[in-house]
């Protein structure tokens, strides 16, 4: 079975999920209209199901920050979370 990587990021504002399919111009994606708090594992769980998909068997989510522009530190920072998903079982591509 294929794995794929599915990313939540904010940058302070919306939260939004998306699972990153290479070749296809439009990626399975999920946004949450709020700030805050971050989407739970359960919430993330619930749109990935909802999207087709589930994390991968042993799979965790990892985290990591970035910039708008990252030579200059005082920029916000845009959280990225990542871990690999794959098609949920049953489901139809």
């Amino acid at each position: 079975m294929r794995t794929l990587t599915a990313q939540m990021s904010s940058d302070g504002h919306a939260w939004r999920l998306y699972v990153v399919v290479y070749g296809e111009p439009n990626w399975p994606t999920f946004r949450w209209d709020r700030p805050g708090p971050v989407p739970t594992g359960a919430e993330r769980r619930r749109v990935l199901a909802a999207l087709g998909y589930e994390v991968a068997p042993g799979a965790v989510w990892s985290w990591t920050e970035d910039s708008r522009d990252p030579d200059d530190d005082s920029t916000p920072v845009v959280l990225i979370a990542a871990v690999d998903v794959r098609e949920q079982e049953g489901a139809t591509a």
